[in-house]
């Protein structure tokens, strides 16, 4: 039976959220960069550090099986967490970043010069630049698919932009900037007519959505922790059991081994192969305890919670002259993005931290989706499970006073 939702004692599980900034109370909007820690998942790292820390597979003793044992526990829950086939089809990385590194980084021996990488406009730097770099190194031609106007993914663009020199689409599942929810199950059925890869950066989707890989169909995905209430320096790739066996090794050193010798050396089966040196141990243990403590809660009941939220402040921002929201897509997650005429995002941002209200300004690393919307940065408000409509009011009361001030 799922917990249910109340969001006061949810509240009292964050201690951070009890503090004053600047005299006031604080506000937290700023947890699609990243969202805080529960007492659970803290007390889980501290507990395994205080009781039962070694290395992981690489003893016979006890300290050592009982932090191996936590270790691959973690292992299982983000494989239950995204429905993957099995343990050996989830790798950890230390977050989303190095996880789309590892695959661009795997596929280099299969791009050859005019293979096509397909991206939309909307994606992050972490899912930018490493396709870059196989553009740089190996000429590979990268091809955008732009965004319609409400910020949905043109999937008739995306259509067009697969074809047989394809290798790989490489899409987010909800825009860090705009709240998009992809509709992956269709991309990857686009990619795969085509004979390419996809992989799916879920970084953003993984705390407001149900994530199944088996039924999206998809090559790789991507997690991360400390945007799912668990701790920084810790993420996951999926990998398809086939997919994975194409990829050549990302880094090398202990663990990822068979056999070395002087003149050859052979590698480990997945997961191991792409896990080279001592892992973040304690974060990765932390990463399994924050996906128990999210799934306790009905995920039905947490996106309802997250789009009232959503909508309220969205109204409340359509009353303010001068404001713009950016992404208005049916559906879309707690992530609002917007600009006032006249005024800088991170003047915004800093007025808003006077009266104890965190929020994000900048480009987000989403620099082509800042040129194809027209403008420089943006301000960001991303609403969690633990966020309250009184602090959406303390929010728009606190704008209000710093668009005054700075009109």
């Amino acid at each position: 039976m799922k917990r249910k939702l109340d969001i006061e004692s949810v509240r009292r599980e964050f201690p951070i959220l009890a503090r004053e900034v600047n005299g006031k109370p604080l506000v937290y909007f700023d947890n699609a960069a990243s969202a805080q820690t529960p007492d659970a998942v803290l007390d889980r790292m501290s507990g395994q550090a205080r009781t039962a820390y070694a290395n992981v597979h690489r003893g016979l003793h006890t300290l050592a099986n009982e932090t191996t044992e936590a270790y691959e526990g973690a292992r299982s829950r983000v494989r239950a967490f995204l429905n993957a086939e099995g343990d050996e089809n989830i790798i950890f990385t230390k977050g989303g970043t190095e996880a789309m590194n590892l695959v661009a980084s795997g596929i280099t021996d299969m791009i050859e010069p005019g293979d096509e990488i397909v991206l939309s406009v909307m994606e992050h730097h972490s899912n930018i630049v490493p396709w870059h770099f196989l553009r740089e190194r190996h000429g590979a031609v990268l091809k955008w698919v732009p965004v319609l106007e409400d910020g949905a993914l043109d999937m008739e663009a995306l259509e067009r932009a697969v074809g047989p020199k394809t290798r790989l689409v490489s899409l987010t599942h909800m825009s860090n900037v705009l709240g998009t929810r992809t509709d992956v199950k269709r991309a990857t059925q686009i990619a795969h007519a085509a004979g390419a890869y996809i992989l799916i950066d879920g970084c953003q989707a993984g705390v407001h959505m149900d994530i199944d890989v088996q039924d999206i169909g998809c090559d790789f995905y991507v997690l991360t922790g400390h945007k799912i209430y668990g701790p920084s320096g810790i993420g996951a790739l999926y990998g398809r059991k086939e997919a994975l066996e194409e990829l050549r090794p990302y880094q090398g050193g202990g663990e990822m081994i068979e056999i070395v010798e002087q003149d050859r050396v052979t590698y480990n089966a997945p997961p191991h192969k792409f896990e080279a040196g001592t892992p973040p141990i304690l974060q990765a243990i932390g990463f399994g305890e924050a996906i128990d403590w999210l799934s306790q809660f009905d995920m039905d009941e947490v996106r309802a919670h997250e789009s009232r939220l959503l909508e309220k402040a969205t109204a409340e921002l359509s009353g303010i002259n001068g404001l713009r929201v950016h992404g208005t897509a049916e559906g879309k997650g707690p992530v609002l993005s917007f600009s006032l005429e006249g005024v800088h995002p991170h003047d915004i941002a800093q007025l808003l931290d006077r009266y104890g209200v965190a929020i994000r300004a900048g480009h987000h690393c989403a620099q082509p989706l800042m040129t194809h919307l027209g403008v420089s940065a943006t301000a960001r408000a991303s609403f969690a499970l633990y966020n309250t409509e009184q602090e959406v009011d303390t929010f728009i009361e606190a704008l209000n006073k710093a668009r005054g001030m700075l009109l």
